[in-house]
């Protein structure tokens, strides 16, 4: 995103880190990670002989409006996940409280931070290359929507309200091309042709929820593979992070990213669009994954979706990059003036390849089932 919160001076990480209830004494802060949205850093802190590491990270305020709300809902998701039993190699995401015993602290601009435990041993990955991954990615998210099947009432804060809702996208989109704030349209005609021809895989699961044939859950809705935390050893699905937009939705919603993150073997700017196509080993272990962990809670029309949910969300991740190109590049961040245009175009070859191999992804699923 075009983020205009301040420069973080990396002299006030001391600062900030002394904010929480941290073991030992800040040694040492460095920028971590490539999320578009917030500001992350590692924490070094010594405790005698021991180092422990953690994560401090400034929540984008202005993508998510109720910060309260959002740590309200990060604070009960991570108790709840705390309480429950977990297998040997899982370690859930640790909310770390200030002295005060809150979820997160303002600095002196304003701006809201929180700490979690850097989980040691772990890393993500943008691109999967494995398929003992891709399957232990999808367990470690539908075990995610599993283990928060009975998390007590009240429902959950939507954190950023129609986030999934592609109708709401698709007329972003259409309002976009109207305003033509920045002149854009009559560069990218094909694009647009593409988006537009395709509006009824907006409507597909809305409808069926609207009918009541998929329920609403508390879903993860932002399921690209970085997300998952995997063991650097054993491969396996360690802690399933990034917590901003855990909310009511489908479950399909998360199903559909991952597929949509995960079967791409390109970053999301990929601007050879030849490399760009679906790789249907990787989705067979996603759908194996999954539904390892996730199907005692899944209807029969949420299982026959499961490749409808791909394509749906790659089409609406394409429309929102297109039209934050033609938007002038206000949401995501970007490092060059076309990024936003070439993350679009990958998503849209992506969709096509999927709607090509439809066929073989659901004799995969049948596979499964």
């Amino acid at each position: 995103m075009s983020n205009p919160l301040p420069t973080v001076d990396p002299s006030i990480l001391a600062h900030i880190a002394d904010g929480f209830t941290l073991e030992g004494s800040f040694v040492k802060g460095s920028r971590h990670g490539n999320g578009l949205i917030n500001d992350s850093f590692i924490a070094e802190c010594q405790n005698g002989e021991a180092t422990r590491r953690y994560i401090l990270q400034r929540i984008n305020h202005h993508v998510f409006k109720d910060v309260p709300a959002l740590m309200d809902n990060v604070r009960r998701v991570t108790d709840h996940l705390a309480a429950v039993t977990q297998a040997p190699n899982r370690q859930p995401l640790r909310l770390v409280r200030t002295h005060s015993e809150q979820g997160f602290l303002l600095d002196d601009h304003g701006c809201h931070w929180r700490c979690y435990d850097f989980i040691e041993g772990a890393k993500s990955y943008d691109v999967i290359h494995s398929l003992p991954i891709a399957r232990a990615a999808a367990y470690s998210f539908g075990e995610f929507q599993a283990q928060l099947v009975d998390l007590a009432g009240p429902r959950l804060h939507e954190t950023i309200p129609d986030f999934h809702n592609t109708r709401q996208r698709f007329a972003n989109l259409r309002a976009a091309i109207d305003a033509d704030t920045v002149s854009r349209v009559s560069t990218v005609g094909p694009e647009i042709e593409f988006a537009l021809a395709r509006e009824s895989l907006a409507n597909s699961l809305l409808d069926l929820h609207e009918a009541g044939g998929i329920p609403e859950r508390i879903t993860h809705n932002d399921t690209k593979i970085s997300n998952m935390l995997i063991d650097e050893t054993s491969d396996e699905g360690v802690c399933v992070i990034d917590f901003d937009t855990v909310m009511p939705g489908l479950g399909l919603y998360d199903f559909g990213d991952l597929v949509r993150s995960a079967t791409n073997p390109c970053l999301e700017d990929e601007t050879d669009l030849s490399q760009v196509s679906v790789q249907l080993p990787i989705f067979e272990q996603l759908v194996a994954g999954y539904l390892g962990s996730a199907r005692s809670i899944l209807n029969a029309t949420e299982i026959d979706q499961l490749t409808v949910s791909g394509r749906l969300i790659t089409y609406e991740i394409g429309l929102r990059f297109l039209t934050d190109y033609l938007a002038g590049d206000i949401y995501f961040r970007t490092d060059h003036p076309e990024q936003n245009l070439d993350r679009a175009r990958g998503q849209f070859t992506l969709l096509k390849s999927m709607e090509s191999a439809e066929t073989e992804m659901r004799q995969i699923v049948s596979k499964y089932i």
